[in-house]
């Protein structure tokens, strides 16, 4: 194939290699310092999170476990999918075939690893609000710690067989060299519509209508002195710190699921019904979520904003400071 005049190339010694994509020099800068702007925000803030909940022994509870996990695949987006994908829109992909094969797959794995994490905090919370009794003999946390690994290795084994083919034979779509495409055939698409977003989603929403109307009918309990009284005694109210969490979480899962529908949506819609830059933007829009959690703790929580400030001062480096009193 012969190089045509005028055309940059992603190689120019190759002629099998891509174009050069076309953007105003104005354009492109600000969109990259849009785009890692973002992307180190996500790191940094998903990092501090990581490192509050590691660190201080009050924080080690069930419900911060299964956050923990969330915010390691919100980091994981951050440093790895993010600055992937920017490289992959907006430039040609000069890692290699192989390395374009493995970041699809990395992707698959963190992209299902959120959605597991976020099952998880719906049965936490379902179990919390709607069956308080039985929730300390029910969600321990070293059963906690095991569905996390648990998802985290289903994460693994369901990636390895939806891209097991790609990872086989690398860039075997690639139309040409300097290129990393995401293909999906019709089968194998319609069966991760279902597993990673309907199944998903239906359970998550039912988990938390459930929760809903359990935590606005004790919320109204206790609002009544003689009823909470009655409540109590027989051991069924809620505390308020269960409802507070409950609240919190309801709002990450409700933004979650606010980025991951036009995700899919837009995916599986066919390459007729959207612009490849529509696509751009709602994958973007799914991926700035691991950015907006951590600022709905930060806006929730106030053990987050002390525990912030203790690491920005360094007090963590201070003997005891794993006993702090943050909560």
């Amino acid at each position: 194939m012969e190089v045509e005049d005028g055309v940059e190339r992603c190689f120019p010694q190759l002629n099998t290699s891509c174009r050069k994509p076309t953007f105003p020099g104005s354009d492109v800068l600000f969109l990259h310092i849009v785009l890692y702007f973002v992307s180190v925000l996500t790191v940094a803030l998903n990092l501090l999170i990581i490192i509050s909940i590691s660190h201080f022994r009050q924080l080690h509870t069930n419900t911060n476990t299964l956050l923990l996990s969330l915010t390691v695949s919100d980091f994981l987006v951050g440093l790895v999918l993010m600055p992937g994908e920017i490289l992959r829109q907006t430039g040609c992909w000069f890692l290699g075939d192989l390395m374009c094969s493995l970041y699809k797959y990395v992707c698959l794995i963190i992209t299902a690893t959120s959605v597991g994490n976020m099952i998880l905090i719906s049965v936490d919370r379902y179990v919390a609000i709607c069956d308080p009794l039985h929730y300390p003999t029910r969600v321990t946390l070293r059963r906690v710690k095991l569905c996390v690994c648990l998802c985290w290795l289903g994460s693994f084994f369901y990636s390895s067989i939806f891209f097991k083919d790609d990872l086989t034979e690398p860039g075997r779509y690639n139309s040409c060299y300097g290129q990393c495409v995401f293909v999906i055939d019709y089968t194998a698409g319609v069966v991760d519509l279902f597993i990673s977003f309907i199944a998903p989603v239906t359970v998550i929403i039912v988990l938390y209508m459930r929760v809903f109307v359990v935590a606005v009918s004790q919320a109204r309990a206790m609002r009544s002195h003689i009823t909470a009284v009655t409540l109590q005694r027989s051991g069924t109210v809620t505390t308020k710190s269960e409802l507070k969490a409950a609240r919190t979480l309801g709002v990450v899962v409700a933004v979650f699921l606010m980025c991951l529908c036009p995700y899919y949506c837009v995916s599986y819609a066919g390459d007729t019904a959207l612009s490849g830059s529509s696509a751009a933007f709602v994958l973007y829009l799914f991926y700035c979520n691991s950015c907006l959690n951590p600022l709905i703790y930060a806006l929730f929580y106030p053990w987050f904003r002390k525990a912030v400030k203790l690491i920005v001062t360094l007090q963590i480096l201070q003997p005891g400071s794993r006993e702090a009193n943050i909560l």
